[in-house]
């Protein structure tokens, strides 16, 4: 059997950090592949492999589905790794790496451009249209199984196989002087929850606490940006934006920094919580399955409550917030008597 990697629009984030170590990892074994052309000149790949850069243009999607109807033979695997069935009915045994919880058609708890929320509700059709075409599914958590075998209505085939290089992750040593009491590595699109972390460290801030805050958001993330900006104009807060950044730097941040704080509502797999836990470094995160499947975080909170927010992090510094007195009922008397 020969190993066909379908991976379009593949081309950031945690995925693209997978990307990156299945083409090393698969040399000698891959027979053909489709890749995003943003990953042109960023990926090792074996120097003979035919390879086809999919732009990222429906044009050109639809072209990459065509090619590889064509490219496929009976005895092939053609590993999905955008997480989306082929449109069209290849040959070969089709295996779909889901690492997109929006595609199983599950409550978005954030509001989406409509660019955005267009182009994952026609994802969304093709996946259920089109999952009788699989033969497998691949996740990364038993949670992402359980959502999936919901979604899905049948009894599909799948299995759970996370992987990551963690031990390239242990081994980074940091060569930078920065240092943040806290950092969150993540994009800026709404289910990453940046928002409420915000409010969080206003909270704080208003308590008279301020612990350093690192994000990595890009120039899509232009809102928040924004928002930041103003508010350390008119505010204390010590929250800075450092952009997106190459993974080397991202796993000198792991080496460097305090903690890593996570409130992200929805996750097939979390891969910076599985790195800052091979690295040592503490977590904060909110109390949801999909963290729980991977790391033991330090302090959790609700992800909904910017209040519970930074009520974690006071408790992860050492300052937890008090609650307050509880009055008997003479004492509520004399208190409204008072007035």
């Amino acid at each position: 059997m020969y190993l066909i990697l379908h991976a379009p629009n593949v081309h950031v984030g945690g995925g693209f950090v997978l990307l990156k170590e299945l083409t090393v990892a698969s040399a000698g074994k891959l027979r053909w592949a489709q890749l995003d052309e943003r990953t042109r000149e960023r990926l090792e790949v074996q120097p003979d492999l035919e390879i086809f850069y999919v732009a990222p243009t429906a044009a050109a999607r639809f072209v990459a589905e065509w090619r590889l109807l064509r490219v496929s033979k009976p005895d092939d695997l053609v590993l999905c790794f955008h997480g989306i069935p082929p449109l069209l009915p290849v040959r070969g045994r089709v295996v779909v790496f889901l690492q997109n919880r929006y595609l199983l058609g599950l409550r978005l708890r954030r509001k989406l451009p409509a660019k955005i929320a267009l182009r994952i509700a026609f994802e969304r059709a093709v996946c259920s249209l089109f999952r009788h075409r699989v033969a497998e599914y691949v996740v990364q958590t038993d949670t992402m199984e359980n959502d999936l075998r919901r979604w899905h209505g049948g009894n599909p085939n799948v299995r759970v196989l996370p992987f990551a290089d963690l031990f390239g992750t242990v081994r980074t040593r940091s060569s930078t002087t920065d240092s943040y009491d806290f950092i969150y590595v993540a994009s800026g699109i709404a289910h990453k929850n940046h928002e409420r972390l915000i409010d969080a460290w206003l909270l704080l801030a208003k308590a008279g606490l301020f612990p350093s805050l690192a994000l990595t958001l890009g120039p899509e993330d232009h809102t928040l940006i924004d928002r930041l900006e103003h508010l350390g104009s008119e505010t204390p807060i010590r929250v800075y934006n450092l952009g997106v950044l190459p993974h080397g730097r991202v796993l000198e941040l792991y080496q460097s920094a305090g903690a890593l704080i996570f409130p992200s509502t929805s996750e097939s797999f979390g891969l910076p919580l599985v790195e800052a836990a091979a690295s040592g470094l503490p977590i904060v995160a909110a109390e949801l399955d999909y963290v729980r499947d991977v790391v033991s975080p330090v302090e959790t909170f609700d992800p909904e409550s910017a209040v519970s927010i930074a009520r974690a992090v006071r408790r992860y510094l050492g300052c937890p917030d008090m609650p307050g007195p509880i009055l008997t009922a003479g004492e509520f008397v004399e208190q409204i008597l008072q007035s």
